[in-house]
């Protein structure tokens, strides 16, 4: 199969879709790899790796779009991506359609198979492919929530490990999966005082375990998460609803509950937010403020630390990659109910029912999914 790698354009955006080692496996199986010239230089993958590694690269995107039958991505093809797709192309990337419908009518009228990271599952239930990234962004959660906690950022001016003689900052977590726990493990190790907020009392069971008692847990009513959030001095946003939107656990009028200088670290703003307040924010402007409250709302937090983001996402993605190329697309997906649990968009029909119920469209049964797959 030839398999095309462009460069990401979305803001600020260095991660890449397939590393050099990633490509010499792919090539040693027998498939073919373009990749766009330079575009994993940001991160100190050169094009001589990947011409090593058995890759052709190309001067553009648009001969990447053109000749290639599966497109690996990192983040959600931008509109003038979408217009470069083609009927019976394979997109692989993260895609986060339940709050955009934009990109999925886009994605629609081009015909193409999309396969998302973010709902392709694993035997246990998990999510495989959006685990690594949500390992990085809630421990980055931490670290940038700690700096808009300072005063001139907006914040508080608080430190969140404090000094002896003064109280540590209060951190609480709104949900405990991933994200939750990674953001926990960060925020007790810097000496701040966490607690995190889930509706599953096993989750909150295994937490506490985990923690040994360093942290304290909450079960998710209307009145917890008031109190929890009364308290705090950072707020991260960490759930999620498989391919769904987020749901919105704190209305505009409820900011009132927070001190002046509180930060909001919106990790669910890919799947639409946690807060009513929220809106996507890029990492050339990262925040803003609200009633007197900071948001921190990076739609691609991870690209950040884009070199170790990128290692992480290619541990998890390639052998899905493999098994597309190795068996084509259509007979990978019959084979594999996890990956089948992918793909969202297929031949103009949506084939993701939590996609489909977020944008009022219509979707394609699991039945229909597979014939249509025939």
């Amino acid at each position: 199969m030839l398999v095309g790698v462009p460069r990401e354009i979305k803001n600020h955006e260095y991660r890449v879709g397939l590393t050099p080692a990633s490509v010499r496996e792919l090539v040693a199986y027998g498939h073919r790899v373009l990749v766009e010239k330079d575009a994993g230089a940001a991160i100190g993958l050169s094009d001589a790796q990947y011409l090593a590694a058995g890759a052709g690269l190309v001067d553009s995107a648009e001969e990447v779009f053109a000749r290639a039958e599966l497109i690996v991505k990192v983040k959600e093809p931008q509109a003038h991506e979408c217009r470069q797709l083609r009927p019976g192309q394979t997109i692989f990337t993260y895609l986060h359609l339940a709050p955009d419908r934009p990109q999925t009518e886009q994605l629609l009228a081009a015909g193409v198979t999309a396969i998302a990271y973010e709902t392709v599952t694993n035997a246990a239930g998990g999510l495989p492919l959006l685990a690594p990234m949500s390992e990085v962004a809630g421990r980055m959660a931490i670290q940038v929530g700690a700096a808009c906690l300072e005063k001139s950022k907006g914040g508080a001016g608080i430190l969140l490990g404090g000094v002896p003689g003064v109280a540590p900052g209060k951190v609480t977590i709104l949900g405990g999966g991933v994200v939750g726990y990674n953001a926990a493990l960060i925020a007790t190790g810097v000496g701040a005082e966490v607690c995190v907020v889930d509706r599953s009392l096993d989750r909150l069971r295994w937490l506490d375990n985990r923690f040994g008692g360093r942290i304290s847990t909450l079960h998710a009513t209307g009145a917890a998460i008031e109190a929890a959030v009364r308290a705090a001095d950072l707020i991260v946003g960490a759930v999620l609803i498989p391919g769904a939107a987020t749901p919105t656990l704190l209305q505009r009028e409820q900011l009132q509950l927070l001190r002046p200088g509180t930060v909001l670290v919106d990790v669910a703003i890919d799947q639409g937010g946690c807060f009513a307040t929220s809106h996507p924010t890029t990492h050339a402007d990262p925040s803003f403020v609200v009633d007197g409250i900071v948001h921190y709302c990076v739609a691609n937090m991870p690209g950040a630390v884009a070199r170790t983001s990128t290692f992480a996402l290619n541990n998890a993605t390639l052998p899905f990659v493999l098994a597309l190329a190795d068996q084509g697309v259509k007979a990978a997906l019959r084979a594999d109910p996890q990956l089948l649990a992918g793909l969202n968009i297929h031949a103009g029909r949506i084939t993701c029912a939590a996609v489909g119920a977020a944008l009022g469209l219509s979707a394609l049964a699991a039945r229909e999914v597979l014939e249509a797959l025939e």
